[in-house]
């Protein structure tokens, strides 16, 4: 990893700055992203000078580097959130705010002051690029870094982009980008708006979302690809800041934060996981099992994308798929038997056999997973109704098998209720699910 993980002060804000500053070093983070802010640095504060000079002290105790936030939500106007903005009509005073932040960040050796354009209406473009041009020949030599935000002026990365381009391309100007904005309302997903941002992205803010929602959800709540976000970090050679921003978890800060960290360090494993098995895919016989410990909580969904990464690079797929599956765990071989859906047809003749082995097991896991898309879409139908009668004998639901509907016939409600009379003939009760497949109400 090139770049340095980090943690927002602003979903610390129940916490004083210091305490704040602790926890997130404890938990292994080597940087913060610090929101100036009532209680957390005022930067309208008479000592400001003196503060600025003991924060700069504790950080470098601490071992973290900082960049500069502004998105205090009450902080020059306690009345209305987020107020004035670079759109505003009273431009001056985010000017002001932002010219003192500069100032702040040159006194700390933060890597930069991250910013963003304020909602607007479309003609506000050129106030926007005035206030832009204030904030850039104001005040020290800092970097600033425009964030697309939803809803606002400059909304997408393109836009920023744009504002950039028409400003001369100032070399002080840069982007900070919020991977979740990505999500919620990018064309491309977050690893390509990464890449297009390139050597002009000086801040990251780490968050999930979902498509056409601004909310800031915890990692796995959303769909974000945080290990291929990640990767594409390493690939353009970012070496700034990647904080993560979850200012509505203040109330939960240190769990939420413990959580973060522990999901990227399993998101960044899994980055350079992928990226051995691209450059030498024998290596996925040591990987593979190594998910176990390293990924934990999605470890299932980790071996997955390894098989998916190893099909798309092995000469021999086949060879390695079942070298995995017949020396594997139990916990390996779901994963195998999982990862045959993505992997499709480059492997088909040797998935049937492997779901086949698992068929005929007594692990009632295996036996779930092996019926699954692969097996609905290359298992024949013979061997697919006895699976799906396997899964009866044993009390696996048949909600697991991919394609129920579709593939039953009247061979399979045969076979089924046959099953059903013998569990009637033993005073045994017969499964629910047995029944709605014969159409019977239990």
């Amino acid at each position: 990893m090139t770049f340095h993980l980090g943690y927002g002060t602003n979903g610390f804000a129940n916490h004083r700055l210091d305490d704040a500053l602790s926890i997130i070093a404890d938990l292994g983070y080597t940087a913060v992203a610090l929101t100036l802010d009532h209680h957390h640095l005022d930067p309208f504060a008479d000592d400001i000078g003196p503060r600025t000079d003991r924060l700069a002290a504790r950080l470098a105790q601490l071992g973290l580097r900082v960049v500069v936030e502004t998105g205090a939500r009450y902080l020059l106007d306690p009345w209305h959130k987020h107020h004035p903005t670079l759109v505003s009509g009273d431009q001056e005073v985010r000017v002001d705010f932002l010219l003192r932040a500069k100032r702040i960040a040159a006194d700390l050796g933060a890597d930069c002051v991250s910013f963003w354009s304020g909602i607007g209406s479309p003609d506000a473009w050129e106030h926007l690029k005035s206030g832009v041009d204030a904030v850039l020949t104001g005040g020290p030599a800092v970097p600033i870094a425009l964030e697309p935000e939803p809803g606002m002026v400059v909304e997408r990365l393109d836009q920023a982009l744009r504002l950039r381009a028409e400003l001369g391309d100032p070399d002080l100007l840069g982007i900070t980008l919020d991977v979740g904005h990505c999500v919620a309302v990018e064309p491309q997903d977050a690893a390509a708006c990464v890449r297009r941002a390139g050597d002009l992205l000086l801040n990251v803010q780490l968050d999930d979302m979902v498509p056409g929602v601004h909310e800031h959800l915890e990692f796995g709540e959303g769909l974000l690809d945080l290990p291929g976000t990640l990767a594409a970090l390493t690939d353009i050679g970012y070496r700034g800041v990647a904080g993560v921003e979850l200012p509505r978890h203040n109330h939960v800060a240190p769990v939420v934060a413990r959580r973060a960290f522990e999901a990227l360090r399993a998101a960044s494993w899994l980055a350079g996981a992928e990226r051995s098995v691209r450059a030498d895919p024998a290596s996925i016989r040591s990987l593979f099992p190594a998910a176990g410990r390293a990924v934990r909580d999605r470890v299932a969904d980790a071996r997955v994308r390894l098989l998916v990464t190893y099909a798309d690079a092995a000469p021999d797929v086949a060879e390695g798929l079942t070298a995995l599956y017949r020396h594997g765990t139990s916990a390996e071989r779901l994963g195998v038997l999982r990862g045959l859906a993505e992997i499709g047809g480059r492997a088909a003749e040797t998935g049937v056999e492997l779901v086949k082995d698992a068929l005929r097991g007594n692990e009632t896991g295996l036996v779930a997973a092996a019926l699954g898309p692969f097996a609905a879409a290359h298992l024949d139908q013979h061997a697919w109704r006895h699976g799906v009668l396997k899964c009866l004998f044993m009390g696996v639901p048949l909600d697991v098998v991919a394609d129920l509907d579709r593939r039953a016939d009247d061979e399979l409600r045969r076979m089924v209720s046959a099953f059903a009379e013998e569990r009637r003939a033993a005073g045994r009760q017969v499964p629910a699910d047995a029944l709605a497949l014969l159409g019977k109400a239990s």
